[in-house]
């Protein structure tokens, strides 16, 4: 009765993997997590929406022959991500769909962004690829846009280009504070980057040293047209979300990343913790710390949880 905060299942993003072929994949550093293939999608749109999650998250496992220094795949209205879109919104049309707009999937490199020969990473030609990248996903049915790439200046691009290309009620979701973590590791196996990767992200992501700059960041995306953002990681970065919602008073999310999902898990399998309790009290701590929802791989156990 006198609780202050009150999780629902309408709180909760699930993060999907897409496969190129016919089968399911594990993912090793990410137990009970996999990538689906286009003919299961489908299966996993309809048990979000049973459990009365209203929304997934997808990201592509590009097949290493499409991957290019120009990342150009990511421009193919007929790749991988944009055959997962019309694929779920053909068989479960009201399930919301938000779509991860970067290059690192596309790429030979890994890199979010284009990179010179010195591997310097280049913010405005990137970002020339990222509204023809927007445009794929919001014709083929993307409700939000979710540029994760932390180049400068291209939320305000993807909205002109919306708007001008009259998709005028597609949202973008900026990934306004992603921070350069070590708590990403398991995601870069489930988008296959992690052997590809040269250098690092230091050079746009965020250090985790700063908290103001994230205010800077976010103030930038909202000014050029975001509809919400997000911090990345999550519960390290708990601090930083408050003090988003606090300044800017606009819907903001987190995203429990792979890395703290897996420490979950391998908790509870040396015994150390029960996995029930501390995914709702992790996914709390976010709703308490201000979150407007939470993109979780916990996402459908947590919600079958909160239904009893």
């Amino acid at each position: 009765m006198f609780a202050e905060n009150v999780l629902t299942p309408a709180d909760l993003i699930w993060p999907l993997f897409i496969a190129n072929g016919a089968e399911v994949e594990p993912i090793s550093s990410l137990p009970g997590v996999s990538r689906w293939p286009l003919a299961q999608i489908a299966d996993r749109a309809r048990e979000a929406k049973a459990a009365g999650i209203p929304c997934l998250a997808l990201f592509p496992n590009t097949p290493r022959d499409l991957r290019s220094d120009d990342g150009r795949e990511a421009l193919n209205p007929d790749n991988l991500m944009c055959r997962a879109i019309r694929t779920i919104k053909d068989a479960v049309p009201d399930i919301g769909l938000l779509t991860d707009v970067a290059l690192d999937p596309y790429t030979s490199h890994g890199h979010d962004g284009l990179v010179d020969a010195t591997g310097h990473v280049l913010n405005d030609p990137t970002k020339d690829v990222l509204v023809g990248q927007a445009l794929v996903q919001a014709e083929a049915g993307s409700d939000i846009i979710a540029p994760s790439d932390m180049m400068d200046g291209r939320v305000g691009a993807i909205r002109n280009a919306l708007e001008g290309g009259g998709h005028v009620d597609v949202q973008i979701m900026a990934y306004s504070a992603k921070y350069a973590s070590a708590f990403y590791g398991p995601f870069r196996d489930a988008v296959d980057t992690r052997g590809l990767l040269k250098g690092d992200k230091k050079g746009y992501q965020m250090s985790p040293a700063n908290a103001e700059e994230a205010l800077r960041e976010v103030a930038l995306d909202l000014a050029e047209g975001a509809d919400s953002v997000m911090v990345k990681p999550g519960l390290p970065y708990l601090d930083i979300v408050r003090l988003v919602k606090e300044r800017f008073e606009v819907p903001v999310f987190a995203y429990q990343v792979s890395g703290e999902y897996a420490m979950i898990e391998h908790a509870v399998s040396a015994g150390a913790a029960d996995r029930d309790a501390m995914v709702i009290e992790t996914l709390m701590a976010f709703k308490r710390a201000g979150a407007s929802g939470v993109l979780t791989y916990h996402a459908l156990h947590a919600a079958r949880l909160l239904a009893g």
